[in-house]
């Protein structure tokens, strides 16, 4: 334990010392965040900052292209694309699909980690987005969105750890230093974004497994569940008896012995969800 209080209290100055490397959100994504956030853009203003990166254009194409959006007719253009998109829907899907681009390391040990963290977002986004039907007026993007970033706090701390060759090879004590630390820093790096209080909150209160939120199921009990049961279907199996104990699952009316993707009428869209973020 005085590796993780020293490594913490080495983070938490950084931090205040304004050294910590905090991951940044790619340049189109934060020039569309604020496009987004004036009341007078239009489409057009969205489709120039997105014809600036021809990866996003081309995502955002195969997205409104995709079984989860598709129209009667496919789009071939960015501007058809993000009209059938909407712009509140669009501000979401840009944050989510550009993500992916943090998730890099410089060491083989760390590049695996940061994949099998990416694929468990990429499930528990996938998951979110299903069970946001469970909440009336919930937004299935901003739900999949924070289910991409509900572990966002992880990142600072695996480049960190790069250059702590004990602490890299010392695999247990390294998820105990992510368990104490992730949320915190993930606060700070939502915050950093000028994210919204509720996604704030995703990050804070999704390890929080008592919480019982005040009024009716909300985003972090959505990510919760999904982030349960993304974990138990890779074996990190809690006891049923744990499970049952979380408030989430009784509000959202979710069986704790069944995932919500074995479910034939969930099982289509959690695929085409989980397609949307994969094979870049």
């Amino acid at each position: 334990m005085d590796t993780v209080d020293t490594f913490y209290r080495e983070i938490v100055a950084a931090l205040e010392a304004g050294t910590l490397v905090l991951p940044t959100l790619p340049d189109v994504a934060l020039r569309m965040n604020e496009v987004a956030a004036d009341p007078e853009a239009t489409i057009a203003d969205m489709a120039d900052i997105v014809a600036t990166d021809a990866v996003l254009s081309t995502q955002l194409l195969k997205t409104a292209n995709s079984p989860l959006y598709r129209g009667r007719f496919p789009v071939e253009t960015v501007p058809a694309a993000l009209s059938r998109l909407g712009l509140k829907m669009i501000k979401n899907l840009v944050n989510s699909l550009v993500l992916e681009q943090l998730f890099v390391a410089k060491s083989d040990l760390v590049a695996e980690r940061l994949e099998n963290l990416w694929q468990h977002n990429v499930e528990v986004a996938a998951t979110c987005r299903v069970l946001s039907s469970r909440v009336p007026g919930m937004s299935a993007e901003e739900v999949m969105l924070a289910g991409l970033i509900h572990d966002i706090g992880v990142l600072p701390i695996l480049i960190k750890a790069e250059s702590e060759p004990e602490l890299l090879r010392d695999s247990a004590l390294l998820n105990t230093v992510i368990d104490q630390l992730n949320t915190r820093i993930g606060v700070a790096i939502l915050q950093k974004w000028a994210f919204s209080e509720r996604f704030i909150a995703v990050v804070a209160e999704h390890e929080n497994l008592e919480r019982d939120s005040a009024n009716g199921p909300d985003m972090v009990d959505i990510v919760q569940v999904a982030n349960l049961q993304s974990h138990c279907a890779h074996h990190r199996v809690r006891s049923a008896e744990e499970l049952a104990a979380v408030p989430a699952f009784r509000k959202l009316d979710v069986q704790t012995d069944v995932h919500v993707v074995e479910l034939d009428e969930n099982s289509e869209e959690y695929a085409e969800a989980l397609a949307l973020f994969s094979a870049r």
